[in-house]
């Protein structure tokens, strides 16, 4: 089942308690298209791009299945870059430059041969961006997800609920949905971002995992205890991307399923943290990710015994 992505692809300039790296290759749409790829050979990739982003990092990607057809490519122009360093905890990081570039122009158009993409995911953009990749599209995709952050609330809210209620399932951090909402309690704030449209809601919380939700049901996946967390740049996308990816392998939108995909996801981000950038997510092949799913799995299994 074809998979559409939109999102960035960049250069990060990282540094963390571990290490530093100067530039690497980074990006939404880069994340979630490595995570995806390890489930679909149909992914028809959406961004925008300068004339210094490497075409091996285009060629790595075609050679997983990747279409690039609707990738912009500004010759002259610079790619996205963006440069942070992260606190101790991880779960802090400062912002240091954010150079939009080539991603100020970005107007993504959808290609004739993606519109029959059944999946769409729709990384961190501006709402109004969103908005015109859902409006473009001439087929109703079987599942539409979105991807938001905290600053888009504070500058286009309005536009941001609009997006939202376009979309099947929204994806937030906790943080991000107290913001939208205005509630302490995750449930309480679930349900209001339910009323906004979206029928799946996914709240991320880091190193402690994630919940799923879907009209009263709950699904509380755990976050995999790592020894050393090396970089959490972009793992929330790789979540996504796995995430997505396993419901287009699978074909299959039940709530039982995406309990399953919502693991898959945790463990591709798992994966992702520990190298810089989507170093690791390069390396692992299929058997990787099934004894990282085991490792999942037996965090959460257990029996109660009667007498």
């Amino acid at each position: 089942m074809s998979l559409l992505i939109v999102g960035t692809m960049a250069f990060d300039a990282l540094e963390t308690p571990f290490g530093k790296v100067d530039r690497i290759i980074g990006g939404s749409a880069t994340y979630a298209a490595w995570a995806a790829s390890n489930f679909t050979k149909s992914i028809n990739q959406v961004s925008i791009v300068g004339g210094d982003f490497p075409q091996e990092e285009i060629n790595a990607l075609k050679d997983r299945g990747v279409a690039f057809e609707g990738v912009e490519v500004v010759p002259d122009g610079k790619s996205f870059f963006w440069s942070g360093r992260y606190h101790l905890d991880m779960n802090t990081r400062d912002s240091l430059i954010t150079d939009l570039n080539v991603l100020a122009q970005f107007n993504p158009q959808i290609p004739e041969s993606y519109q029959k993409s059944k999946y769409v995911m729709l990384g961190n953009l501006a709402p109004a961006v969103q908005i015109s990749v859902l409006k473009q599209l001439k087929h109703k995709p079987e599942l539409v997800i979105m991807d938001t952050m905290n600053f888009w609330m504070e500058i286009a809210m309005d536009e941001l609920k609009k997006a939202i209620g376009m979309v099947d399932m929204l994806l937030v951090n906790d943080s991000e949905a107290r913001e939208l909402t205005g509630e302490y309690s995750l449930v309480k704030a679930a349900r209001k971002i339910q009323k906004m449209g979206p029928r799946y809601l996914i709240i991320k919380k880091g190193e402690h995992g994630a919940l799923l939700f879907h009209d009263d049901k709950i699904f509380s996946a755990p976050a995999l205890p790592l020894e050393d967390v090396f970089d959490p740049t972009g793992a929330g996308d790789t979540f996504a991307g796995g995430f997505i990816g396993y419901l287009a392998y699978s074909g299959d939108l039940s709530f039982e399923n995406m309990k399953a995909a919502v693991i898959i996801g945790s463990a591709l981000a798992s994966f992702c943290v520990e190298k810089f950038g989507p170093t690791r997510l390069k390396e692992i092949n299929v058997t990787d990710i099934d004894n990282r799913v085991n490792e999942f799995v037996s965090l959460i299994n257990f029996e109660i015994r009667k007498k």
